[in-house]
């Protein structure tokens, strides 16, 4: 079942992007009369790569950072500082997406770097929250083994407690992304690049046909990237069981 909605996601997916001439005569019965049915202002992958593109400059410095507050608070030293670590972690929560883009735009001016503040913000509470419960979750006895065994502090967070609690984090990687994909159209309102473009092209037309493309394309790619992370997902639970049981 997997494996057909993956071929059935590709080939609506790569239709889009590669060949939408072959999808006209689907589409056509949404256009408005006499208007065009597909978008031409611009073509879809290049679209999907502004799109993907402001996503990844989201999240990279999201994870570095939900990360990092994570393991510092989860150390004894660090300990102090979780509650403010946690207040950062929930602003973008605090405000939403489309009230950071009119706050920033300002500040920042249009395009792309008001989209990418909200997503950033917006991604950090779930890698921060994932982290830190993934790391409580080390087995106290698989640490102490590791200290025992003459691991540094830093050696025993590298190899014992990142490996196990690894699929955490993933999953928390994973749904910010998926927040990320989805919440990356609101964008193209302050003229940054993205799938949105197309829809909001097809709100103020009325064609029925530029929405379908836009939102089927974004909702096709975050289905693929979820069960993307998936697979790492399970492989990071595999491989945390062999780390696991080599510690133990």
């Amino acid at each position: 079942m997997t494996m057909l909605r993956w071929i059935l996601l590709l080939a609506i997916t790569g239709g889009l992007l590669f060949a939408p001439n072959l999808l006209e005569p689907m589409l056509s019965p949404l256009a408005p009369a006499g208007g065009p049915v597909l978008y031409n202002r611009a073509t879809l992958s290049s679209l999907t790569g502004s799109h993907l593109m402001l996503v990844v400059m989201a999240m990279v410095p999201s994870t570095i950072i939900g990360l990092t507050l994570a393991v510092l608070v989860s150390r004894p030293a660090g300990a102090e500082f979780l509650p403010l670590s946690r207040t950062i972690a929930n602003i973008g929560q605090t405000f939403p997406p489309v009230a950071v883009l009119a706050l920033s735009v300002p500040l920042l001016g249009f395009g792309s770097l008001p989209t990418i503040l909200a997503l950033f913000l917006y991604g950090l509470l779930p890698i921060f929250e994932n982290t830190l419960a993934g790391l409580r979750g080390v087995p106290g006895a698989v640490a102490l083994s590791a200290r025992a065994v003459g691991m540094t502090p830093g050696q025993v967070l590298a190899q014992v407690e990142l490996p196990i609690a690894m699929p955490l984090i993933l999953e928390g990687i994973r749904i910010s992304t998926v927040i990320a994909l989805s919440t990356a159209t609101i964008g193209s309102t302050v003229a940054a690049r993205s799938l949105g473009e197309v829809i909001i092209a097809g709100l103020t037309s009325n064609n029925l046909a530029f929405i379908v493309q836009g939102g089927v394309l974004t909702g096709c790619i975050a289905v693929l990237i979820y069960d993307l992370f998936g697979l790492l997902i399970a492989f990071a639970k595999h491989r945390a069981g062999i780390e696991t049981g080599d510690q133990l």
